[in-house]
């Protein structure tokens, strides 16, 4: 698939991917180093320089600090995410809640997302455009929960939104140009993804990618603290 090229941002916009090696991180940071309007695009992760460890504050607040430097980023996505792991599959239902597993997902999903907030989004231009993005997903909408089941995960979704749309209105007076936006990449083929789907379980990575690129580079700053899919559909809280 051909590369998605952010033509919103200013030529030599600087780009950084957090959560760089799964599958849809290391596809959008594909992307932005094939893009030759991007000066530089560097991924972030538990065992990168500088490193970003979802569990461990002091990492998330370091790495943000060492690349302010580097600054301003014009684009910041955060691509990291738990679905399933050592703790157990989703819940399907209430008599399946644990203390350990919804504890490993909200750090995952929410805790660690919030700091990357807290901490990356004052690198983004105070003038002119930028773009800030995690991965949320549309089993986190609470308006549009029609099947049930999947609570730790649909939940640490749907606060990560709520954090994404406060997050949003802080930023816009200090950065009144910044898009801050929650997205949903669809089902792709990834570890996150394959217990769920069998062999054959949904696109590649790289087009997820592109498609969401393709969103946030058209949405303008009043759509800034909003949710979509990567088809470009707004999608209900």
């Amino acid at each position: 698939m051909p590369f998605t090229s952010l033509q919103s941002l200013p030529d030599g916009y600087r780009a950084l991917v957090i959560g760089s090696t799964g599958a849809i991180g290391s596809a959008f940071l594909a992307h932005l180093q094939a893009d030759p309007r991007c000066a530089l695009a560097v991924g972030l992760g538990r065992h990168t320089h500088p490193a970003v460890d979802l569990d461990d504050e002091a990492t998330i607040a370091a790495a943000a600090q060492q690349l302010k430097a580097q600054g301003p980023w014009h684009c910041i996505i955060h691509a990291a995410g738990l679905l399933h792991g050592p703790h157990g599959m989703p819940e399907k239902r209430l008599g399946q809640l644990n203390y350990a597993q919804m504890e490993v997902t909200f750090r995952t999903n929410t805790f660690g997302p919030a700091l990357v907030l807290a901490h990356f989004a004052p690198l983004l231009p105070k003038q002119g455009r930028g773009l800030l993005a995690v991965l949320s997903a549309k089993v986190g909408s609470i308006g549009d929960n029609r099947l049930g089941g999947w609570y730790s995960y649909r939940a640490s979704k749907a606060a990560l939104n709520m954090l994404v749309k406060t997050a949003s209105i802080e930023v816009a007076r200090t950065h009144p140009q910044a898009v801050l936006v929650a997205l949903h990449p669809g089902t792709v083929n990834s570890a996150l993804s394959a217990p769920f789907n069998g062999a054959e379980i949904g696109r590649p990575a790289a087009d997820a990618a592109g498609d969401m690129l393709r969103v946030l580079d058209g949405l303008p700053a009043e759509q800034t603290g909003s949710f979509h899919a990567y088809s470009g559909e707004s999608l209900p809280w």
